[in-house]
C-alpha cells in the first residue's frame, strides 16, 4: 500500500514474500491504463488494486495523496481542496503517503483542515530517513488517524519490505476500502537488518535521479502529462481547481 512498479518480477517478489495485495499508483498515469495492468497482473494468489497517487499542487508548491477506489479519473496539478472534494464525492478511501517529507508530503494542517476526507496516514516509508518516520508516527498520534505502511517501491526489490497487516484478507478493491475506511488497518509491520536499510538507503537515493533528470524530462522534454487538468479523460471538469 502501495507501489510505482508493476511488472512480473515484482509480482514474483510480491508472492515470494506472501504478500497477499498490492495496491498500484505509479504517478502520471491515467486511471483506466493502471487499472488494466492492475487486473492483467492479479490472480488467484495476488490481487492488485488500481490506485491514484495525485500530485496536486504545482511542481514547486506539490502534495501527494493517495486514494483507491476512485470510480472516475482524478488528474494532476489541481489544488489539495479540489483533489479531496473529489475523492469524497466518489467515497474512496483516502490515504497520506510520506507526510510533511521533503516538499511532497500533506502535513499536519492539512490533515486537520481536511479530516472528514483522510482515512489513514503512513508511518513507515523506506524513502524515509529516522527522523521522517519519527515525525510521521508523531503526526498520526496527535490527529488521532489509523496508521499504515508501505514499501512505496519505485524499485522492485524493494517490495515486501514493508506491509500493513489486515485482521481479515481482502480479495477486492471494495475489501480494501472498506477496511480502510472504517479504521481497521491492523499492523505496521516491517523487516529489519542490514539488507532492508541497505534497500531503503537505495530507495531513498532514487529520489536524486527523480528530482533532477527525470524531473527535467518531465517538465522540459515530455511535454503535457497525460494525467494534466486539460486531458480529454477529464473533459473539463476539474478547470475550475486547476493550477496550470
Amino acid at each position: 500500500m502501495h507501489v510505482k512498479v508493476l511488472n512480473e518480477r515484482v509480482v514474483e517478489r510480491a508472492k515470494s514474500r506472501d504478500v497477499d495485495a498490492l495496491v498500484y499508483a505509479p504517478h502520471f498515469v491515467p486511471l483506466p491504463e493502471i487499472r488494466r495492468r492492475a487486473e492483467a497482473f492479479s490472480d488467484d494468489d495476488l490481487l492488485v488494486v488500481p490506485a491514484r497517487e495525485v500530485f496536486t499542487g504545482t511542481w514547486r508548491n506539490r502534495k501527494h495523496v493517495l486514494a483507491v477506489g476512485l470510480d472516475d479519473p482524478v488528474p494532476d496539478f489541481i489544488t489539495l481542496a479540489g483533489a479531496m472534494a473529489a475523492f469524497q464525492r466518489q467515497d474512496a478511501a483516502v490515504l497520506v503517503p510520506h507526510p510533511e517529507f521533503l516538499n511532497v508530503g500533506i502535513g499536519e494542517d492539512d490533515i486537520r483542515v481536511h479530516a472528514d476526507v483522510v482515512d489513514a496516514v503512513e508511518t513507515y516509508n523506506p524513502k524515509h530517513l529516522a527522523r521522517h518516520n519519527r515525525r510521521a508516527k508523531e503526526i498520526a498520534r496527535v490527529t488521532r488517524k489509523p496508521t499504515f505502511a508501505s514499501s512505496y517501491a519505485h524499485l522492485a526489490r524493494t517490495v515486501g519490505d514493508v506491509w500493513t497487516a489486515l485482521d481479515e484478507p481482502v480479495s477486492s478493491t471494495e475489501d480494501l476500502v472498506a477496511a480502510v475506511t472504517s479504521g481497521d488497518l491492523g499492523r505496521v509491520v516491517h523487516l529489519s537488518g542490514r539488507s532492508h536499510r541497505l534497500r531503503c538507503k537505495v530507495e531513498f537515493a532514487h529520489l536524486g535521479w527523480e528530482n533532477t533528470w527525470k524531473k527535467f524530462d518531465r517538465l522540459v522534454l515530455s511535454g503535457t502529462e497525460p494525467t494534466h487538468p486539460t486531458a480529454d479523460l477529464y473533459g473539463g471538469r476539474f478547470d475550475d481547481v486547476a493550477v496550470y
